[in-house]
């Protein structure tokens, strides 16, 4: 795989389309986690020496997927492995706490996608004692490509009212679709209360100062600062595939993927429909991103919870120190699945990987 990637590098195509023959023989994408991770590398070195990377990406994007199949994948997701529930109880214990005594709670969520991460945090809500405060959401996330840009964050805003009106928490959304560099404060109608930000595993997908001067990453945490909100949470894919150098990032990717498609094996069987369903659509899919697009259209773009620490401190913010007993909780749920799971602190982050691998990072901030 490796010497593929290097032939690919040099332009030398006959070489490369030899080793991707040989490669195929040894991959499948129902094989064990090393096979399944060969045939996705495989396929994106193709489209790469084809220069079909960015459509076959688009394409896979474009599907018009149900918010139920997106749930069934996300309930999938959380039975294999603690990722996305430890990091939904991080987010909702800070901003739980930074709003325990409000009557206006106004959240400002970047990448809300579906919102499955809010429903938690409104069940608890409506447990408070005095009763619930007033739940503003505004909902952000980029177009969708034709008629009705909006039609997906809109839909989510419609589902958490249902979800609202089912626990008696009061409920106000904003939808915003739009390129998110291009938001401007007033935008947000945000209106007094206890302000949160949160932002889950997307900031990646935002372009940085190697491909545009004026970098959308750091205008959106500028964005963020000037909210003045009384919290920020972060979670953050940690990975550093976003290297200008193909050859770094095709490295980097393989080492990042094999540690996901070895946690799946060691806990999903391998005929598992869901598990199939989730290689192909997301881990598929951002690999084909990573390794056959360039400039613009390479769009996944993770950075290590260090470098995040420098950006975020940079743009004007100081880290929130962690709770003992949040800690706990986090470790407990963790305590649910397979022992090669981990929890662990590094200053004031919370790490969370795969045997000894780091793989996903959470951090609270407020303006400095």
């Amino acid at each position: 795989m490796d010497v593929a990637s290097h032939q690919m590098d040099r332009d030398d195509r006959r070489t490369a389309a030899e080793l991707l023959k040989q490669i195929r023989q040894h991959s499948s994408p129902e094989g064990d986690g090393y096979q399944r991770l060969a045939h996705y590398f495989a396929d994106a070195l193709e489209a790469r020496g084809a220069g079909t990377g960015s459509q076959i990406y688009t394409a896979l994007g474009s599907k018009r997927t149900t918010a139920v199949d997106r749930i069934k994948a996300f309930q999938f997701f959380i039975a294999a492995c603690p990722f996305k529930k430890v990091s939904i109880g991080f987010v909702v214990h800070m901003i739980l706490k930074a709003a325990e005594k409000a009557t206006k709670l106004h959240i400002v969520d970047f990448g809300i996608l579906y919102g499955f991460h809010w429903p938690s945090l409104i069940q608890l809500l409506s447990e408070r004692p005095g009763g619930p405060p007033k739940l503003c959401i505004t909902g952000i996330d980029l177009p969708l490509p034709g008629f009705r840009p909006a039609e997906r964050v809109e839909a989510t805003g419609r589902r958490l009212a249902k979800y609202c009106t089912r626990f008696s928490v009061p409920f106000e959304y904003h939808a915003i679709a739009q390129k998110w560099e291009t938001i401007k404060l007033e935008d947000l109608k945000i209106s007094g209360g206890v302000v949160a930000v949160s932002c889950l595993y997307r900031l990646r997908n935002l372009l940085d100062e190697t491909v545009v001067v004026d970098s959308p990453r750091n205008a959106v945490l500028n964005l963020i600062r000037d909210i003045k909100p009384n919290i920020f949470v972060n979670a953050s894919e940690n990975g550093s595939f976003s290297a200008p150098f193909f050859i770094t990032r095709f490295k980097e990717a393989l080492f990042h993927f094999s540690t996901l498609f070895d946690m799946f094996d060691a806990n999903v069987a391998r005929e598992r429909p869901e598990r199939l369903m989730f290689e192909k659509e997301f881990y598929g899919r951002e690999i084909m991103n990573v390794v056959a697009c360039e400039g613009t259209e390479r769009v996944e773009r993770p950075e290590t919870y260090k470098q995040w620490q420098v950006r975020i401190t940079r743009a004007g913010f100081k880290q929130l120190a962690l709770d003992p007993e949040l800690l706990k909780k986090l470790i407990m749920k963790v305590k649910a699945y397979h022992k090669d799971f981990l929890v662990d602190v590094d200053g004031h982050w919370v790490l969370q990987g795969w045997k000894g691998r780091i793989v996903f990072s959470m951090s609270a901030w407020v303006p400095s």
